[in-house]
């Protein structure tokens, strides 16, 4: 059986993720000490900033301190191993963006977790929108133009990403071979020093995330053509998608969620506590308003709906990262 095939079947038949059957009775005193959200990024970045907006309310919710605690390092990987490997009491949770939980399947051969069987869902906070932007001197206005620039001079344009498999580098990829383009691919270490390289022209286009791109599209810095997934980003309403500019293909429809996660073995009962609470944390018109400021749209949906949302979108992840060609082990 092939990888692919085998990632794949793996990824259909997630029943076997421990998600939605593992029983087990909540401690009547849960939480009984501190809890910790784990990031796998650094401090400052978005997935930081919301994870220290939800420990906050957490904390009030639950009845204990919620801190956060930056593991970074190896795509994710330290972080999302940190967790897996945790005690399953609901006292240490992920929040994790899909590329550690998601996108590591396929980018490396071996992995020391899991994600399907040694954590589960607790709830996707928020979704973290992408737009395709370009820098000024790029002569497109939309995405049928930049195609048409790009095409008109193979070789000297170039996409940054924060990372080989990334969202920016499927796209990449994907229109060089749809549209019979020779673009460059420039990996970073992050969104940040990508953007810097954006905005000086270093580089001259990203599929970046509204959250990182959308202070400079507002200062004239950066030009957004198009808002990847199925609508508008409430962030940038004036932005079409895609799909509006008659580019409807799989890999523009893309939108990640950030998820809070836990050991597989949680029991049911903590892992729906804390599913509750978040869900009301993020209904709370602040703390939406907040989410939306980070170019996020806010979620907060249950274990079960969160967990049958990454089966649905895993496939297609393993897929477009595949067809990259790229791996890191």
């Amino acid at each position: 059986m092939t990888r692919r095939r085998h990632l794949l079947g793996g990824a259909l038949a997630l029943p076997s993720l421990g998600w939605l059957g593992m029983a087990g009775a909540a401690e009547p005193d849960y939480p009984s000490k501190p809890v910790r959200i784990i990031v796998q990024y650094q401090p400052g970045g978005s997935t930081d900033t919301l994870a220290r907006l939800l420990a906050e309310r957490l904390s009030r919710k639950l009845g204990q301190p919620v801190v956060v605690e930056n593991r970074s390092g190896a795509g994710g990987i330290i972080g999302t191993d940190h967790v897996a490997k945790s005690a399953p009491d609901g006292h240490t949770l992920l929040l994790t963006t899909p590329g550690p939980v998601a996108a590591n399947l396929a980018l490396y051969g071996k992995l020391p977790y899991d994600p399907r069987t040694d954590l589960r869902m607790v709830s996707d906070v928020a979704t973290m929108r992408t737009v395709l932007a370009v820098h000024p001197s790029v002569p497109a206005q939309d995405v049928g133009s930049l195609v048409a620039a790009l095409k008109q001079a193979p070789g000297r344009y170039a996409m940054g990403s924060w990372g080989p498999g990334t969202q920016p580098h499927q796209v990449q990829v994907y229109m060089d071979k749809t549209y019979g383009l020779r673009t460059l691919h420039v990996p970073y270490k992050g969104e940040g020093p990508m953007a810097i390289d954006l905005i000086a022209g270093t580089i001259q286009m990203t599929v970046g995330s509204v959250t990182t791109l959308q202070p400079y599209i507002a200062a004239g810095k950066l030009r957004p053509l198009a808002v990847a997934g199925t609508r508008r980003a409430r962030a940038l309403p004036t932005v079409p998608t895609f799909a509006e500019q008659g580019y409807p293909d799989e890999v523009y429809a893309q939108t990640g969620p950030t998820s809070l996660m836990a050991p597989a073995r949680t029991p049911d009962a903590v892992v729906a506590r804390i599913g509750r609470a978040v869900a009301e944390t993020v209904r709370q018109p602040e703390v939406s308003r907040r989410i939306e400021e980070l170019g996020a749209e806010p979620v907060g949906n249950t274990p079960e709906e969160a967990a049958a949302a990454y089966r649905q979108s895993l496939p297609v992840t393993l897929r477009l990262i595949q067809a990259t060609g790229v791996k890191l082990d």
